[in-house]
């Protein structure tokens, strides 16, 4: 753990596809990777979904690292023609692509007893950028690149999951980010000032607020989230307090 206690890590994510921004394919690795980092005690502060570009990853990349402690990528690493991403990502760092000896060296092993054995095509799927570590992946042998604080992963979301789990623990974050929910049947901008109210009066604390419509009623669920538990309870407390003075019907947990 960081000996900077107060701390806060981030992270920024760039989703590579085109299959992502025609629609065809729904990204799911978002979600995944951010519920991810929050367990490692790192936020993640942003994403981008970029094209199959060379420049449009690299931009995005540098932006990312510039901006973060941490920048993940997910899509283009795979064995076709468009699987740019370790191009783009070294052409971005300033090093060569090479062919990382323990990626090929799994790879060999991994298609030793399949059909067609290590092609040149499955060969790319060894390719890093000169310096790289790897991300173990059980899933399909082809593994995950770490270059520093830089992790390009798999865009298929399953085996994004596996590299992540080769990768807990191995990062240094800050504090987990905690949160409860509070449910009420109400429309948000009616305890808008009360929202206001309890997270200015509670440092370390964000609430954020997700309007629904059902049964022909309008509500909402209030997030609230915090590093601390002790911040967490109370606020927890003074929200529901606050809704309760209201005469409003309100449901911890959320509804």
């Amino acid at each position: 753990m960081s000996s900077e206690k107060n701390k806060v890590w981030t992270a920024g994510m760039v989703v590579i596809g085109d299959e992502i921004l025609s629609g065809r394919t729904h990204d799911k690795n978002i979600a995944q990777v951010a519920s991810w980092l929050q367990v490692q005690g790192i936020r993640l502060m942003e994403a981008r979904v970029v094209s199959d570009d060379m420049a449009a990853i690299g931009d995005a990349v540098k932006a990312m690292m510039a901006a973060h402690d941490y920048v993940f990528t997910t899509g283009g690493i795979g064995p076709t023609h468009d699987d740019i991403t370790v191009d783009a990502v070294a052409a971005a760092l300033g090093v060569p692509v090479i062919v990382h000896p323990e990626a090929r060296a799994i790879l060999e092993r991994y298609y030793a007893d399949k059909s067609g054995g290590l092609t040149e095509a499955r060969l790319r799927m060894a390719r890093t950028p000169e310096g790289s570590e790897l991300i173990p992946n059980r899933m399909s042998g082809a593994p995950g690149i770490r270059h520093g604080n830089l992790f390009l992963m798999a865009g298929v979301p399953h085996i994004t999951a596996q590299m992540l789990d080769g990768l807990t623990g191995q990062l240094e974050g800050g504090a987990p980010l905690i949160s409860e929910t509070v449910g009420c049947w109400t429309a948000e901008s009616e305890v808008a000032d009360i929202l206001r109210e309890v997270e200015k009066n509670h440092e370390d604390c964000q609430i954020g607020s997700y309007p629904f419509f059902r049964e022909g009623q309008t509500g909402a669920n209030f997030v609230i989230r915090s590093t601390s538990r002790e911040v967490l309870d109370s606020a927890m407390h003074t929200l529901c307090e606050a809704l309760a003075e209201t005469g409003r019907d309100f449901t911890p947990g959320g509804i």
